[in-house]
Order: structure tokens, then C-alpha cells, then sequence
């Protein structure tokens, strides 16, 4: 009779992107962490097409560290899509979900792992402050989650990112949710499970600059709105009645103005006002429906979500990176 093999109670995922001078670091925090907890753990790199020599630090961690795997892509596919490719390979009871700037502190799983013990299936951190970001940062998430919370029908909680513990069986859930804009804190919401959180101060970055662009924070923001609202939609519907109700009353009173009191109407000014007025709102309207549009043609085209050049991963999750280690 063969001996079966340990359950891996911890799985911890990582997201890297140009994280080279505290990869090392890193990795010691996450083992110590994951160490106290229990014997029986696994750390997942997802190294998002770095443009620095993380790649290098982490397949020197996977010669020396049985507990280690990575998985590379063969480019910049996003933050979340690294941190699906995680999911979709990590085998624990409890998977732990973390950035790599260090800017959330491993040091609180422990603390996230006793409330899962308590029977959370999931587990937030919850920011108290947030060091070393703009003011404008800080204003424009605080209101993005707010509205997004009030337009949605669902309780995404406020002040969270991505940093929490969730049990498998919200793991084996979010593989049946293959849409290719990833919000995962939406989707994890929109699962129902019964969760709580801890709170903790942000740190600082310790090396360098976001990833996240001012542009890409758009895009994730468009991502959240579209994934999990149509209230947008709803508004240009609205909008679009209003306008013309509107605009009905004035041609009733230019009517009643020229037969009834023999006062044509002039005015070149107020003419291209209006026009540019409605124009803008025209094109506003078409931007937002075309939100929706290319969110379904690029569910429709169905390609992977991601493509790994190479990875070490244990032998039965080989087949789900699609590539040879």
C-alpha cells in the first residue's frame, strides 16, 4: 500500500512585476510566514513579463526551495491575470493572495489564517492607512469603490485590494468564471462566501514605481463597472430621454414663438451650443456602449488568458501551464 502524500494546507500566490531588489527578502518573509503556520505550504511566483532580472531571482529560489514553483509568461498580461494563473495552479486548502512590492506585510497571514481556522472562507485585509501614495490616489480609489459599491448590487468591501486568504472551494469557484477582464475582488464578492476581515497599516513601496499607470487604474476602474453593472447602460437610456424631451418642448415653443407671436428665433451661438452639447452626449453614450461591446467580442474571441514561456510546478499542475519546466 502506497503512502499518500500530505495535503498542502497553504498556498501563497504572488503577482511579480520588476521586483528584483526585494525578491530575496521576499521570499524569507513568505517562508517564515508560511512556516509558523505549517509544514506543509507552497509559494507560487507569477513572474508578469518583468523588464528587470526577476526571472533570474526567482529560478534561483526554485533550485534551492522544494517549496517554491513559478510560472513566467511570456509577457505583461496584468496584475489579475497573474494572479488567476496562481489560483488555477495552487493546490492548498487555504490560497493566500499578495503582492510583491512588499507594501502589504506577509507577516499578517497568520493572523488572516486563524480567522479562516475559525470557518471564514474568506479572509480581507483591510487597510487602515495607506503610506506613501498620492493624495490623488487616495481620493479617486476611495470614491471608484464607493460608487462602484452603490451602482452594483453586490458587497464589494470598501478600502480592500487584493491581499486576502480564501478557502479552496472559492478557488475551484473563480475557475468557473473565465471572462477575460479580470476584477477579482468583484468576483470573489459576487460568490456569496462567508468572509471577514483584518485591519493593518499599508507600507510604503521599499523599491521603485507602480505598475499600475494612470492609465491602467482606468481600465481596471472600466473593468469593476462593466463586470458587475449596467447601471451605466441605464443612464444613457435616460439621458437619451431626457435630451429629447427636451429638445421637444423647444421645438413646441419655437412653433408656438413663430405662428403665434411672429417671433422667429435667432441666434447662431446658442445653435452650435446645442449641437456640440448633444454631439458630446452622443459620443459619451456610443464610448460607454462600447465598453460593453468590447468586453463581449473579447469574451467571444476566447483566447487563453494568459501564455507561459516556462515554469517549475509540481508534476500533476504541468498540463494547466501548458509548457514544459
Amino acid at each position: 500500500m502506497t503512502e499518500s502524500k500530505p495535503l498542502t494546507q497553504l498556498s501563497i500566490v504572488v503577482p511579480i512585476y520588476n521586483e528584483e531588489p526585494i525578491i530575496e527578502e521576499l521570499h524569507q518573509r513568505l517562508t517564515a510566514v508560511a512556516q509558523s503556520i505549517t509544514p506543509n505550504y507552497e509559494i507560487i511566483f507569477i513572474n508578469d513579463g518583468s523588464k528587470d532580472n526577476s526571472l533570474l531571482s526567482i529560478h534561483r529560489l526554485s533550485e534551492v526551495d522544494e517549496h517554491f514553483f513559478y510560472i513566467n509568461f511570456s509577457r505583461n498580461f496584468g496584475h489579475q491575470l497573474a494572479v488567476t494563473a496562481g489560483l488555477d495552479v495552487a493546490r492548498g486548502e487555504a490560497v493566500v493572495i499578495i503582492d510583491g512590492d512588499l507594501q502589504d506585510p506577509p507577516e499578517l497571514i497568520p493572523e488572516m489564517y486563524q480567522k479562516y481556522k475559525e470557518g471564514y472562507d474568506v479572509v480581507y485585509a483591510k487597510r487602515k492607512q495607506r503610506k506613501g501614495e498620492s493624495m490623488f490616489k487616495k481620493v479617486t480609489a476611495k470614491m471608484f469603490y464607493r460608487i462602484l459599491q452603490k451602482i452594483t448590487n453586490i458587497n464589494i468591501p470598501l478600502d480592500v485590494g487584493d491581499f486576502r486568504l480564501i478557502d479552496k472551494k472559492v478557488v475551484e469557484a473563480l475557475k468557473l468564471m473565465p471572462e477575460q477582464n479580470k476584477f477579482l475582488r468583484g468576483q470573489i464578492a459576487w460568490l456569496g462566501f462567508s468572509s471577514t476581515h483584518v485591519l493593518f497599516d499599508r507600507d510604503e513601496r521599499k523599491h521603485g514605481k507602480t505598475g499600475y499607470t494612470f492609465s491602467k487604474m482606468m481600465q481596471f476602474a472600466m473593468d469593476g463597472i462593466t463586470s458587475f453593472s449596467d447601471k451605466p447602460l441605464q443612464f444613457v437610456t435616460k439621458l437619451g430621454l431626457f435630451i429629447s424631451f427636451v429638445s421637444f418642448l423647444i421645438i413646441l415653443y419655437a412653433c408656438y414663438a413663430h405662428f403665434i407671436l411672429h417671433e422667429t428665433i435667432t441666434g447662431w451661438t446658442s445653435l452650435i451650443i446645442s449641437s456640440m452639447f448633444i454631439g458630446g452626449v452622443q459620443l459619451i453614450s456610443i464610448g460607454i456602449i462600447g465598453a460593453y461591446i468590447s468586453r463581449i467580442n473579447k469574451n467571444v474571441q476566447n483566447r487563453p488568458l494568459y501564455i507561459v514561456e516556462k515554469s517549475k510546478l509540481p508534476q500533476e499542475y504541468k498540463e494547466l501551464a501548458n509548457t514544459p519546466s
